[in-house]
């Protein structure tokens, strides 16, 4: 079977929203969209290298998908990262995407719980999912995530979207690793007890 793992980007205070970019998810008047590139070093790169390794699926909600998919399939080739991301398998969660453009990609249309169960029963190595905040929930709902792969970095954004959102349940987690990196980030992988 294999393993589905949760990748993300957080702030001290949990925001996920917009990690990467100025303008990747200004949803509710998020105004710091970018703020985790300061924090990428050496200790990251590696981490998330050793991850790709093992990845021979990537799992995207819309968003996140069209965003990857506006860069990744012109990224510069010497790009570390662009060859897992080309190259790999993608399925997309989406209510309203008909065609994706993005080689290797595959559409999931209706149930996303039952669909994902099903691809974590196929043999292979894991499933990533990068960001997809929304899609996320659905998969900590439908107890389908093996591992958190979380990057905890030092700013407090005060609010955002978060990756634990719903009030109402409770996530216990076993820490399994932990890095600290060069820039102050925390580098840790949890998974449900």
């Amino acid at each position: 079977m294999r393993r589905l793992i949760v990748i993300e980007l957080l702030s001290l205070d949990g925001v996920m929203q917009a990690p990467a970019g100025p303008d990747e998810d200004n949803e509710g008047g998020f105004r710091h969209g970018g703020w985790s590139r300061e924090y990428f070093d050496e200790t990251s790169a590696a981490a998330a290298a050793e991850g790709m390794a093992g990845t021979d699926a990537y799992l995207f909600g819309r968003k996140t998908y069209e965003n990857m998919a506006a860069y990744w399939p012109t990224a510069p080739p010497e790009d570390p990262f662009a060859e897992s991301l080309n190259d790999t398998t993608k399925y997309v969660a989406s209510r309203t995407l008909k065609k994706l453009e993005w080689r290797n990609s595959i559409l999931i249309e209706g149930d996303v719980a039952k669909a994902v169960a099903e691809l974590k029963d196929r043999p292979g190595g894991n499933i990533a999912v990068l960001g997809s905040g929304d899609l996320v929930q659905t998969l900590i709902e439908s107890d389908l995530v093996d591992a958190y792969s979380l990057t905890v970095n030092p700013i407090a954004l005060g609010g955002g979207k978060r990756l634990f959102r719903n009030p109402e349940q409770s996530t216990r987690l076993r820490l399994v690793d932990s890095q600290t990196t060069s820039k102050g980030s925390l580098l840790l992988t949890f998974e449900p007890e």
